[in-house]
């Protein structure tokens, strides 16, 4: 099939998925909202019962180590902020939605979400260390749905996306994307750029999607926020998390360390911190799943 005519197709196909529940819609409209406190995610939240529920099981788990048992949401949103609660109410909401599709030898949701989550967890370190504290949470939340695209094409186009996946992995030079792009005339992150958008995710969020695996920085997308991302990204799959073991990761970039101004002392303190993160990571996607 003709590039464009894919192209078309992925347009229509994401035009039929279902919006957002009104519950993570709501969740979704608090990012950009300066007037949001921790009132209005608690509002939110409390009326999901089971939603509450799993947010005081991850915010008791080994990913947040607090030494006592935190009973109530009130309690959740003083210790974490309650941008990371609503951060950890949409990872639960997503996870809950697109945890569902068929397992391959090469793909599976069940992976995937997991490299997401400690994508997530790298990229937020990442943005606390190096100046981005005030956005670390939308980062976060970047992380987590960086390769959403991945479950459009593995849906809808299940098994082009499976020759694609067997030819990126058996092409010793070839990349995801550039076999993504042979397919479908668009990569992974273009494509959970346009489901975003449909979404109304805000439009740093999207444009920071579709720049998963490109150099080039256009305008008006931030540098340091694209290597945070690559960053994560290399190191989680470098870790073994939630990837296919016929991936081999690239190396990290001179310029996306020059974007951030770290060396590589500082990336050997990360690995470090994912090896420690490891554990709770898996333990966080059990919890939610």
């Amino acid at each position: 099939m003709e590039n464009n005519k894919v192209v078309q197709r992925i347009y229509s196909k994401i035009e039929e998925i279902p919006t957002l529940s009104p519950l993570l819609q709501k969740i979704v409209g608090l990012i950009e909202s300066r007037k949001a406190d921790a009132h209005d995610v608690t509002e939110v939240i409390s009326h999901d019962p089971s939603l509450t529920s799993k947010v005081l099981k991850v915010a008791n788990s080994a990913y947040y180590g607090f030494p006592k048992k935190i009973d109530s949401l009130d309690r959740a949103v003083v210790l974490l902020g309650f941008n990371m609660i609503r951060s950890l109410a949409m990872s639960i909401g997503f996870i809950k939605t697109f945890s569902s599709g068929k397992k391959s030898g090469r793909f599976s949701r069940e992976r995937l979400w997991i490299h997401n989550l400690a994508v997530a967890t790298v990229i937020k370190e990442l943005a606390m260390k190096y100046g981005r504290q005030d956005e670390s949470e939308s980062l976060f939340i970047t992380g987590l749905l960086h390769d959403i695209g991945k479950m459009v094409l593995d849906q809808f186009f299940t098994e082009e996306y499976q020759q694609a996946l067997d030819e990126a992995g058996c092409l010793e030079s070839a990349s995801v994307c550039d076999a993504e792009n042979r397919f479908f005339g668009m990569d992974h992150g273009e494509v959970g750029k346009i489901l975003l958008k449909r979404w109304n995710f805000p439009a740093a969020i999207c444009s920071l999607v579709a720049m998963d695996h490109k150099t080039d920085v256009p305008e008006g997308v931030n540098a340091a926020d694209v290597a945070m991302l690559h960053i994560a990204d290399i190191l989680t799959k470098e870790a073994g998390m939630g990837v296919s073991e016929s991936i081999t990761p690239s190396e990290i970039r001179k310029a996306d360390l020059d974007a951030l101004g770290i060396s590589g002392n500082e990336i050997e303190d990360l690995r470090a911190f994912l090896s420690e993160a490891k554990e709770s990571i898996y333990e966080f996607y059990g919890t939610v799943r």
